[in-house]
């Protein structure tokens, strides 16, 4: 052996060490017959199949002439070889997979793979959740919840486990022979200290407080004991084939609250037969002769340290507790399942599923919520909601998830309003509480509730998450909250694209003052179908343009005019008009005396067919609020510091202010909801699905869309080129021009006795609106004349005559009608666009005037009698 030792030469090696194996044997040294066969097994042989069958025969022998005679422990054995730091532990119950119809949720399991990515994604989650808990402040001990304990997570802390709830070790078994290994009576070797043990006539000494337990001793005989203290699970059979890696899953269930160590795996070893033909009796007896049992320690070392200089000069590692969890007293286990939930959505397509709560534990649970990575995608229903109307027949009959009434659109009919509180709705961001019965599930309890499901707007395969949350009404435990994942695919398919924008429309002089000030909006609507048939989609009716805000409601379609819903195939477009009021002063908001002020919303409804959606109840009304709320918070946020910074010293105001002033007047905060139904056909079925779309108009002026700039489709768009009419000068911005808005009233042709009457006079109605929320100082002055390229083709001829200059204040949102009259000498065509209109904000100087004369010219046909 000196000569050949550690030379290359292993089938000699192996030949000198199961010499001296036999010798040692032989010679009454069995502790040197042992470590000879050991390393014949355990090293890079290279012997053929049948020779290390031999060898292990021959060790399985004397190891058990050795061992036989000792009962007191379990020996260690060699075999197989046990990858100690690739053990992960799981806590808590496999999840049932289905039941029936119902699709169970994911949650986490040992056959899925660690994703960083991902688990820092559930604590952010879970982070959520638990602030929502605590008034909006996470704990300074919290710590995410792992239910699987791997090389990758975080092991520093002790592991907590919960009593009367399994604990599944998996352990990396090896085999490096050539040869089969058959392991049997497979079982985890724990201790255990009981917590809060005192000793009694039922229970020995061993298990008072403080004491270890441990189940080595009931393990050498391979029988189960001290089922009271912690229940061992036994494999009863495990075979390893040749070179194979295989993982064995043992599972622990403790009954008592304490520190549970998972020392090592204890288990029979014996050479399996490769034979396919069955042993005979005499051979089955010389193969159970050749079973001998013993012991291997699972012995983690924890991440390498590499803070301290010393850390880096040593081999130093950290602890890994992942074997040492503590049991903690009994806590609620809640199970979530699905039913009808789909795997493919139309953009925009509301479905309604079920998802059913059941609590398997014998402890009552409270304080359910669910977070999500997509918290417009779903939606319990909102607690307050709109008192139940009648429904439709048609809507009974195609299952509709919208709550609707039927109605009949009349022409000129206007937009059906109702007043939403915002606090109705008032769900954080990605948090939302499950409206369950009493807030409480009993042990064994289950509850089912709806589920209202919008998909993406955006097309494509989305990864869709939940988080559940829930806590025991048992308060003080060392566990305060569990949470349940769940994980979904949903395949999103193209349906609309909608296209929105607004402008500001001349006010017809026969309206009253309140309609003037109020109704000078136009909506446009732009809808086309962008669905390419691959589900089956013959035909888009849209049914209904809904609209929502604190400020501006949809007042009365102009387009299309008749009541009939607009349908569209592959690639059509329809081109929709409304007319947009402003909201009623009194409806904006109320005040409680506990919460402050509260936000109102106002909901309109425009129904294009025989029957109207209540957009402000479930589900419709929360997903405008779950999808629109966040980035219109933000915005709200941005104009009212605006507006706390523009209240200061009113002697000198800044100049952004007077931008932000302007910028505030074109402010319209509309948000549409455009509601569809698509007709599909299916297993020679026809189904009707329905959907919305939600389209935030913030700007006048400014298009809005549906879609993302990068899913719009992609049509031919016609050059525009710069003009070469030099831009006026701005004093000191051009948008001031929007803050009063122009319009003249005036007959189109005038007939006068020129013969009789030498002077003609005409009276001209102008109309001044204030469109900015503050208040206006506005000069007009009549004496100079417009000189634009229009006015040049017409004659020019006329004057004005009375007051020719006038200095006047407009407050926010204020129509005044001003009587101006005009003077003609003869016959003609006349531009009455000449009077020059200048607007300031009130506490502004002289500099900050800008012209308001709009382009368009005005034009009068003066004619003799």
């Amino acid at each position: 052996m000196q000569v050949y030792k550690e030379r290359g030469w292993s089938l000699a090696e192996d030949h000198i060490n199961f010499t001296i194996g036999r010798q040692s044997f032989t010679l009454s040294q069995p502790e040197s017959a042992v470590t000879a066969f050991r390393q014949i097994l355990t090293n890079d042989s290279r012997q053929t199949a049948t020779q290390q069958g031999a060898f292990l025969r021959e060790y399985l022998y004397v190891y058990k002439s050795v061992v036989g005679g000792s009962e007191d422990s379990l020996p260690q054995l060699p075999l197989p070889c046990i990858h100690s730091s690739a053990t992960r532990v799981y806590f808590g119950h496999e999840r049932r997979l289905a039941e029936g119809e119902k699709q169970a949720a994911t949650h986490v399991s040992l056959d899925q793979e660690y994703d960083q990515d991902l688990a820092t994604m559930w604590c952010h989650l879970e982070e959520q959740l638990v602030a929502t808990a605590n008034r909006g402040v996470v704990p300074t001990t919290f710590q995410p919840t792992q239910c699987c304990l791997n090389s990758h997570t975080d092991n520093l802390r002790y592991p907590l486990a919960v009593a009367e709830e399994p604990i599944i070790v998996e352990v990396t078994l090896s085999n490096p022979l050539k040869v089969p290994l058959a392991l049997s009576n497979l079982s985890l070797l724990w201790r255990f200290t009981v917590e809060g043990a005192t000793p009694s006539e039922e229970k020995t000494s061993e298990e008072s407080a403080g004491e270890a337990i441990t189940n080595e001793e009931s393990l050498i005989d391979g029988m189960t004991q001290k089922d009271d203290v912690v229940t061992t699970e036994i494999i009863l059979e495990f075979l390893i084939g040749p070179e194979e890696t295989k993982m064995a899953r043992l599972r622990l269930l403790p009954h008592r609250t304490g520190q549970l160590n998972i020392v090592g795996v204890v288990y029979n070893l014996a050479a399996a037969s490769s034979g396919e033909t069955a042993p005979s009796s005499e051979g089955q007896q010389a193969l159970d002769v050749m079973v001998v049992r013993g012991r291997q320690d699972l012995k983690i070392q924890g991440p390498r340290l590499n803070q301290t200089k010393e850390d880096k000069m040593l081999v130093r590692h950290g602890l890994d507790r992942r074997l040492d969890p503590i049991i903690t007293p009994p806590m609620p286990l809640m199970e979530v399942f699905f039913l009808q939930f789909p795997t493919a959505l139309l953009c925009g397509e509301i479905r309604k599923a079920y998802v059913e709560f059941c609590n398997v534990s014998g402890v009552a649970l409270c304080g359910l919520r669910v977070a999500s990575t997509h918290p417009d995608f779903f939606t319990f229903g909102s607690q307050t909601t709109t008192p139940l109307t009648p429904v439709s027949p048609t809507s009974a009959e195609n299952c509709s998830a919208y709550k609707t009434t039927a109605t009949t659109r009349q022409p000129g009919s206007v937009a059906s309003e109702i007043l939403v509180a915002a606090e109705d709705f008032s769900q954080p961001s990605s948090v939302m509480e499950i409206p369950i019965d009493g807030s409480t599930l009993q042990p064994g309890e289950s509850t089912q509730l709806p589920l209202w499901l919008r998909g993406p707007d955006q097309e494509g395969v989305h990864e869709i998450n939940f988080l559940f949350y829930y806590e025991s009404t048992e308060k003080g435990i060392k566990i305060s909250h569990r949470v349940l994942r769940h994980t979904v695919f949903i395949c999103a398919s193209r349906s609309l694209s909608v296209q929105a924008s607004a402008c500001r429309s001349s006010v017809p002089p026969h309206r009253s003052l309140d309609d003037k000030g109020s109704g000078g909006t136009l909506v446009f609507v732009d809808v086309e179908n962008i669905n390419t048939s691959e589900a089956g989609v013959r035909e888009f009716h849209i049914i209904q343009v809904s609209s929502s805000s604190r400020h501006w409601r949809l007042h009365k379609c102009i387009n299309p005019a008749n009541d009939k819903d607009c349908k569209l195939t592959s690639r059509e477009r329809a081109k929709l008009c409304f007319r947009a009021t402003r909201c009623k002063p009194h409806q904006g908001t109320f005040r409680r005396t506990t919460s402050g002020a509260v936000e109102k919303y106002t909901f309109a409804d425009l129904n294009l067919g025989n029957e109207r959606i209540i957009s402000s109840s479930t589900p419709c009304g929360d997903f405008f609020f779950r999808g629109c709320r966040t980035a219109e918070s933000q915005r709200v946020d941005g104009t009212s510091s605006r507006t706390s910074s523009s209240s200061k010293s009113q002697s000198s105001v800044p100049t952004e202010d007077i931008s932000s002033i302007v910028k505030k007047c074109n402010e319209l905060d509309l948000n549409l909801i455009v509601i569809w139904k698509a007709y599909v056909v299916e297993d020679n079925k026809q189904l009707i699905l329905e959907g919305q779309l939600h389209v935030a108009l913030q700007t006048i002026g400014k298009e809005a869309s549906s879609l993302t700039p990068k899913e719009e489709a992609q049509e031919m768009v016609l050059l525009k080129f710069k003009s070469e009419v030099p831009t006026p000068v701005a004093l000191p911005s051009a948008e001031l021009s929007q803050l009063i808005k122009t319009n003249l009233h005036y007959p189109e042709t005038y007939t006068h006795p020129f013969v009789l009457e030498s002077l003609c006079v005409v009276p001209v109605t102008l109309t001044l609106s204030n469109c900015s929320s503050a208040l206006v100082d506005v000069l007009i002055d009549l004496r100079s004349k417009s000189i634009s390229p229009e006015s040049l083709e017409v004659h020019s001829s006329f004057t004005w005559v009375g007051q020719t200059q006038y200095k006047l204040q407009l407050k926010p949102q204020e129509v005044l009608c001003l009587t101006l009259r005009a003077c003609f000498l003869q016959a003609g065509v006349y531009n009455l666009n000449t009077p020059r209109v200048f607007a300031k904000p009130a506490e502004q100087g002289a500099i900050c005037e800008t012209s308001q004369q709009a382009a368009s010219p005005a034009l009068i046909i003066i004619s003799s009698a």
